[in-house]
């Protein structure tokens, strides 16, 4: 079945995903999930970033380079291409990606919940505080994918980027909330898995210890990415950057990347 679910943990650096994810990290030594370094783009923020993972753009042709980055997206995203092609799709995820691909400027009593299937994202259900629970996200995206079973979710949760600003990449505090993650998407894949999704989990940026990111260090721009689903065969090789997310989700789905997409050969091998 050519089904995704995106997960994109903000702010998670490689480092403490690889030491506190237990369970993907589990799946990956049994064989039942790949496992890589990814590295961000440039600037290592959160908007621009989005933008990458979902258009396959780096921000300098995109545009969006910052988080101060006013109105929508001039690319053709995700959301855009399964759209086109007559695939559903949703996302539980923070109100920038509302901005981005639906509606500027956010306005919470109308943005909160969407149902436009004749908008770029179909259905969303969209927070607007940094610190609203993962777990009450992760059940925001899991109701969309009961009610509307779409073809390609995603599920951003913020609560790791949170801790990361509030006490560093290094703390304690940052490396419980990266385990707790780590404990909701032990709870859903299987999930997810039994009904046919492959899934993405990635980050959009790291966080250095000093609570920051936006920069050229490891911890700012290394982030994991770990695929999981019948789909991924075989390892081929270590992907550089996030612009080959994008396009490896279009594969997944069977449709046709943009024009505008970087070409780069996607991580895995399919069956």
């Amino acid at each position: 079945m050519n089904k995704v679910i995106l997960v994109i943990i903000d702010g998670l650096r490689c480092d403490v995903a690889f030491k506190e994810m237990r369970y993907m990290v589990r799946l990956s030594r049994e064989g039942l999930a790949a496992r890589f370094t990814l590295k961000a783009e440039m600037p290592s923020l959160s908007k621009p970033l989005y933008e990458t993972l979902l258009t396959g753009i780096p921000p300098y042709i995109s545009g969006v380079t910052s988080n101060e980055f006013k109105g929508r997206s001039t690319q053709k995203s995700i959301f855009h291409l399964t759209k086109e092609k007559g695939l559903i799709n949703a996302a539980a995820a923070y109100y920038w990606i509302s901005e981005l691909y639906n509606c500027y400027p956010f306005d919470p009593p109308l943005h909160r919940e969407q149902e436009k299937e004749d908008m770029p994202i179909q259905f969303g259900r969209f927070y607007f505080e940094d610190d609203y629970p993962d777990s009450h996200l992760f059940v925001d995206g899991e109701i969309l994918r009961r009610k509307y079973k779409p073809d390609f979710l995603l599920i951003h949760p913020m609560g790791v980027d949170y801790f990361g600003h509030l006490y560093g990449g290094s703390s304690r505090e940052y490396a419980k909330k990266t385990s707790e993650t780590d404990g909701l998407l032990s709870k859903y894949i299987p999930l997810w898995l039994d009904d046919g999704y492959q899934v993405i989990v990635t980050a959009d940026h790291g966080m250095d210890d000093f609570g920051n990111h936006g920069g050229e260090s490891s911890e700012e721009r290394d982030v994991p990415l770990f695929l999981v689903g019948d789909r991924f065969t075989s390892v081929c090789y270590e992907p550089p950057s996030q612009l080959g997310i994008a396009p490896l989700i279009c594969r997944l789905l069977k449709i046709n990347p943009s024009k505008a997409m970087n070409s780069i050969t996607s991580p895995a091998t399919m069956g």
